[in-house]
């Protein structure tokens, strides 16, 4: 199915695994791109040396294309790009922070700059910035979110009415029924978080994964709005953010709360009470844990069959 996200990532299928952190390391990321999709190394939790490793072993795991998420607002910055650099990484997602100070830096340099934004202010900005496609997130992913809540359905159509580069959508998307949709309201393609993390190759602890299979709708909620708003699974952790809330903490108490490491806890060491177990809503439509190339296949298939289905309606 190609397109210009295929063309761009030169890639079969334009399916984008998300770079999410504890979870997207190299076996993810070159089990996706060996899948005919494009596979993100996430960043945001991997100290500079411990990247060049991942990426070290994820060239020697694919020969397929395959990028690097980099959440700008992590420390160590400058060293993580020269890394990519020197790796020979050619595609970039960024996200959580200003496009325009990596952007033009990256590009001189060969790479394919694509930028993640959760509402049409930051869209424009980041086509502004020249970015070479964008990836619009609504408010039903997991992990760090907007503060708009605007949701995909919504999301997606408003960003492609005033933008002109390639829009990639993400929020809630886990199945071949919502590629496709999502592909009808002007999307060029998708990027896939949640369905990824329950899968054999995902670095996450088995606890969470089994945790995101056993999730129903409602079990999640978007929370920390005063430091960085974060969708979460609850647990005892999230119920001690919302018992805090009723006492109108201060950013200080908070943040004394959340402490260091919670996302590590809880998604890569799997403390399923006191760890933060970020997923997005469609884990209650995640049902078991499958290799990557399965999931891809099951994706594919069930967006095919869809397009058939859609001639088939009476209205």
């Amino acid at each position: 199915m190609p397109n210009n996200i295929t063309d761009l990532f030169n890639i079969k299928y334009p399916i984008i695994q998300a770079g999410m952190v504890w979870n997207s390391g190299w076996r993810l990321a070159s089990a996706s791109s060996n899948s005919g999709i494009l596979g993100l190394i996430g960043a945001g939790s991997m100290y500079p040396e411990v990247l060049r490793e991942h990426i070290q072993k994820c060239k020697k795991a694919t020969d397929k294309p395959f990028g690097v998420n980099v959440p700008m607002l992590y420390p160590n910055i400058q060293e993580i790009m020269d890394i990519i650099v020197d790796e020979g990484v050619k595609i970039v997602f960024t996200s959580a922070g200003n496009p325009k100070t990596w952007t033009k830096w990256l590009q001189d340099k060969g790479i394919i700059v694509v930028h993640v934004v959760s509402s049409l202010k930051f869209a424009l900005k980041a086509q502004d910035a020249g970015v070479d496609a964008i990836v619009a997130e609504g408010f039903e992913a997991g992990g760090h979110n907007g503060r708009d809540e605007t949701t995909t359905l919504a999301l997606i159509p408003i960003v492609k009415e005033q933008i002109k580069i390639p829009l990639i959508a993400a929020g809630g998307i886990a199945t071949g029924k919502a590629m496709l949709a999502t592909m009808i309201l002007g999307a060029n393609g998708v990027q896939i978080g949640s369905r990824f993390v329950a899968s054999v190759e995902s670095s996450a602890h088995q606890n969470f994964k089994q945790v995101v299979v056993d999730a129903k709708e409602g079990d999640t909620q978007l929370t920390l709005k005063e430091l960085a708003p974060v969708r979460l699974i609850k647990n005892k952790f999230y119920n001690d953010i919302q018992n805090l809330y009723k006492m109108a903490p201060t950013i200080e108490q908070l943040k004394e709360l959340l402490g260091r490491a919670r996302a590590k806890k809880g998604m890569f060491e799997g403390d399923l009470e006191n760890g933060e177990l970020e997923i997005g809503q469609i884990s209650g439509l995640i049902h078991d844990i499958k290799p990557v190339a399965k999931i891809v296949e099951d994706i594919i298939a069930e967006f095919n069959l869809s397009k058939l289905d859609i001639n088939k309606l009476v209205f």
